[in-house]
């Protein structure tokens, strides 16, 4: 299993982030969050709201692909 460790309002929290052979789940976190300083609650916040918008993009480029696929299907029969 693999950890990773932040440190949030001068206290560590390791956390087990399971098998992450590509590092893609570490990859994600690092992007909002920094393992390298202490971090407030304020960036944690940040962090949290900013990967929320990351994922509602997300969602809606998936949601804009279905509905094509789905248009495109009906077009075609």
């Amino acid at each position: 299993m693999k950890q990773i460790t932040f440190h949030i309002n001068h206290a560590a929290y390791t956390v087990d982030i399971g098998e992450d052979k590509d590092n893609r789940l570490e990859d994600g976190l690092k992007k909002f969050l920094s393992t390298e300083k202490n971090l407030n609650t304020q960036e944690l916040l940040l962090a949290y709201l900013k990967k929320t918008q990351e994922l509602i993009e997300f969602e809606d480029e998936l949601k804009k692909i279905i509905d094509n696929s789905i248009l495109n299907t009906h077009a075609n029969n």
